[in-house]
């Protein structure tokens, strides 16, 4: 049973990519998902507030997150090879580890439920305990945000309150929080589930071509 998540207020502001993005009051904000694939972040009035676009290459899944402007926030890069699901994000468009913001991984290598677990930058070791961390089922739409290893919440879905379209979903931000910290952790969360989607496509695929070749077996 997951743990009830505390509403007491934060004893320090959490800002992870920037101050800018966080207000002192608690607020919604909308995800929807338009034709293209990207992700619109609005408030209550629909006003444009953040956006996420995918920039894949060959070897990566990647997204950019932007502001209503287009202005490139932080780069949202897959590690590829990695057995827990790693995705590091950088300032602006840079992939140079000095400009490494946080990191994020799944504590198992299969899992049940959706759990993420976010490092700092500065964390220097596997054994750290997280800074933050993802719980709950993302298909269901009833995910958390918390801090560290705690009960504490910064974030929570809450669309189960609002009537959205298929693809859209709703998100509550509490007060002193880095939104566009909360917004990468949404694309993370998502971009795993279509990476793993797709991967389980991708193998069908190559077995289904095993079999018609006689090869099935080499790929079972």
């Amino acid at each position: 049973m997951m743990a009830q998540p505390s509403y007491a207020p934060l004893s320090s502001p959490v800002s992870v990519i920037g101050t800018q993005f966080m207000t002192q009051d608690q607020f919604d904000i909308t995800v929807e998902t338009n034709s293209s694939g990207n992700l619109v972040i609005t408030d209550t009035n629909h006003k444009i507030m953040l956006k996420v676009k995918p920039c894949d290459s060959s070897f990566h899944y990647q997204r950019v997150l932007l502001d209503a402007f287009d202005k490139p926030i932080v780069l949202i890069r897959e590690k590829v090879m990695s057995e827990h699901n790693r995705w590091n994000v950088f300032r602006d468009e840079s992939k140079s580890k000095s400009d490494l913001i946080f990191s994020t991984k799944t504590p198992h290598m299969i899992q049940s439920e959706t759990i993420l677990h976010v490092f700092l930058a500065n964390k220097t070791s596997s054994k750290d305990v997280c800074d933050f961390k993802i719980k709950g089922s993302w298909s269901k739409r009833n995910c958390t945000f918390y801090m560290g290893d705690t009960s504490t919440t910064i974030a929570q879905d809450s669309s189960k309150n609002a009537k959205l379209g298929k693809d859209n979903f709703m998100v509550t931000i509490y007060p002193n929080v880095d939104y566009a910290f909360v917004v990468t952790l949404i694309s993370i969360t998502g971009s795993m589930k279509r990476s793993k989607t797709e991967g389980q496509v991708a193998g069908e695929v190559i077995e289904g071509v095993g079999d018609i070749m006689g090869i099935g077996t080499l790929f079972s």
